[in-house]
């Protein structure tokens, strides 16, 4: 599976409350979470992202909560995928439980700039600069996960196992 597009670029130790700050979690509508998808990083980021963009950041996104919204909010406000040094491990379950595409890969993270258009094969885990010359190599998610991405999460992977299996 491969997708493209421009990158939005963060530094290390991105929290779940920088995400979505925990006063936009009295709901779980994923089109309003998406609306403040990074507002307390950078205020204008949701009106201006677009489907398929990807974010890059540093180590440690998607620290602090556990809370499901912060992927969800991603997710929902078009990010394709998020390419990082090192993610939270809480976080790094909840993006493939609800179907984010996530990789980790420090120098993809330190090389890429925002505005870079990048193509990601989520299948290999190459990362190809569009913008300037740059490729790196991500580990990819083994077979089954990949197919938990694909189907749009863990809910999703296993109705469709179930349907196949009656």
């Amino acid at each position: 599976m491969q997708i493209k597009g421009r990158v939005w670029k963060f530094g290390n130790d991105v929290d779940t409350d920088l995400i979505i700050p925990a006063r936009y979690l009295n709901t779980t509508d994923p089109q309003e979470l998406a609306a403040h998808c990074m507002e307390d990083a950078d205020p204008g980021f949701a009106k201006v992202v677009q489907k398929g963009d990807i974010l890059v950041a540093g180590k440690n996104f998607g620290c602090g909560s556990s809370r499901e919204h912060a992927p969800i909010a991603i997710k929902a406000a078009g990010v394709s995928c998020v390419i990082a040094a090192t993610f939270a491990r809480i976080f790094y379950r909840n993006a493939v439980n609800i179907g984010l595409p996530i990789l980790e890969c420090p120098e993809a993270a330190a090389a890429l700039q925002q505005g870079d258009v990048v193509e990601v094969d989520l299948s290999t885990g190459i990362i190809k600069n569009l913008s300037r010359p740059g490729e790196h190599q991500a580990a990819p998610f083994p077979p089954f996960m990949q197919e938990i991405i694909k189907a749009g999460g863990l809910i999703n992977y296993v109705q469709e196992r179930m349907k196949k299996r009656a």
